[in-house]
Formats: C-alpha cells, sequence, structure tokens
C-alpha cells in the first residue's frame, strides 16, 4: 500500500530558520570581534632606547689574560750509596820464618847465529894460453918511445875485453892506443866468478912497451 509523501510543517521551517539566524549571527560576532582585537593589538609599538656613555665614564680595558707557569719538576731524592768499610788488617804474626835467598835460574845458552853467507868472489886474469904480445907501433920503434900503460880493463862473463881505459899513460899517445887496441883484440882473460858463476868484473892490466 502507497504511504503519501510528509509534508514539512511551518513551525518546523521557521524553528530552523531561527537555528541558522543564530549560527550566522555567532560567526559574525566572532568575525567581527577577532578583527578589533587585531586591530587593537597589533598599533602598539616597541621603544628601545640607545644609551650612549657620558664622557665622564670611561671604558676599562679587559683585565690581561692569566699566564700559567709549569710547575716546577718534582724531587727526585738522589740514590743512597752505600760505601764498604775495608775489612780490617791481619793481625801481626809474631813467629819468625827463615828466608832462604834463591839464586836466579841461570838463562838457557843461546845458539850462535851463524854468520851471514858472503859470496866467494874471485878476479878474472890472464889467459896466458889463449893471448900473444901486440905489435910494437913502428913509429914508435923508430923513434925509440917505450914506457909502461896501466888500463881498466871490463872483462866479460866469457873473458873478452869489451872496455878499457887509461888509468895511467905511458907518455906517448900512440903506446897508449896501441895498448888500448891490443887488450881488446889480443888477449883472452879467465872471466871473474860469484859462487862459482861467472860475472862481468873490471881487472886492471899493466902493460909494458919496451924495445928490443
Amino acid at each position: 500500500m502507497p504511504y503519501p509523501a510528509p509534508t514539512a510543517s511551518p513551525a518546523r521551517i521557521a524553528g530552523i530558520g531561527v537555528v541558522a539566524l543564530i549560527h550566522i549571527g555567532l560567526v559574525y560576532a566572532l568575525l567581527t570581534g577577532l578583527a578589533y582585537r587585531v586591530v587593537q593589538v597589533m598599533p602598539v609599538a616597541i621603544q628601545t632606547r640607545i644609551i650612549a656613555p657620558t664622557p665622564e665614564q670611561k671604558i676599562e680595558p679587559p683585565p690581561p689574560t692569566p699566564t700559567f707557569q709549569p710547575p716546577p719538576p718534582a724531587f727526585v731524592p738522589p740514590p743512597e750509596v752505600k760505601i764498604a768499610k775495608p775489612p780490617p788488617p791481619p793481625p801481626k804474626s809474631t813467629a819468625i820464618t827463615n828466608v832462604t835467598p834463591v839464586a836466579p835460574a841461570e838463562p838457557a845458552p843461546v845458539a850462535a847465529r851463524a854468520p851471514p853467507h858472503e859470496p866467494m868472489s874471485v878476479q878474472p886474469h890472464v889467459d896466458l894460453a889463449a893471448s900473444r904480445t901486440p905489435d910494437y907501433p913502428p913509429m914508435s920503434r923508430r923513434l925509440g918511445e917505450q914506457g909502461t900503460v896501466v888500463l881498466e880493463v871490463l872483462v866479460d862473463a866469457n873473458g873478452r875485453a869489451v872496455e878499457a881505459t887509461v888509468m895511467q899513460s905511458s907518455g906517448f899517445a900512440r903506446l897508449d892506443e896501441a895498448a888500448v887496441e891490443g887488450v881488446k883484440r889480443n888477449y883472452r882473460f879467465a872471466p871473474g866468478t860469484v859462487d862459482g858463476k861467472p860475472q862481468p868484473m873490471h881487472y886492471t892490466f899493466k902493460f909494458t912497451w919496451k924495445l928490443q
């Protein structure tokens, strides 16, 4: 069965309208009140004053920064050194002791050292079997020149006279030159030796020129 649609009564509509007006009024009152409060609070300005120091006042400088000195080093006592007392001297003995002197030992005989070896030297000499008398210079023979020539001859290890120097002249140059050439060409020598080995040595040779 269909129901008829409900209809609003005039009284109910009037009540709803009154409630709506009340809400609108409250909202308006709130809005207008807050706005007025803001207007009343905001114009208040904050006043500040800068107080300048008077000429008589002096600004004192800040106190200096304190300096801190390091504490002194801790005192360390030196180590204690104990010195030992020397022992008392031994008591003197009253006993008599016989002391027998002992003769020092004789040093052992030292074997005599052999004298250093001295080399055995033998001087050269003329080998008469292998030598011959040089010829008399013809001019000196005609002029009657004669005399003795002393020569220093160097004899090599083969017995030959390789050098000859006039140590004492005969007084005639021709006889001196003939003696130098003759000793090199006509004479042979037994060479000098050292410990049996032939060695070059100097030999003093005397040659006499004499007319017969």
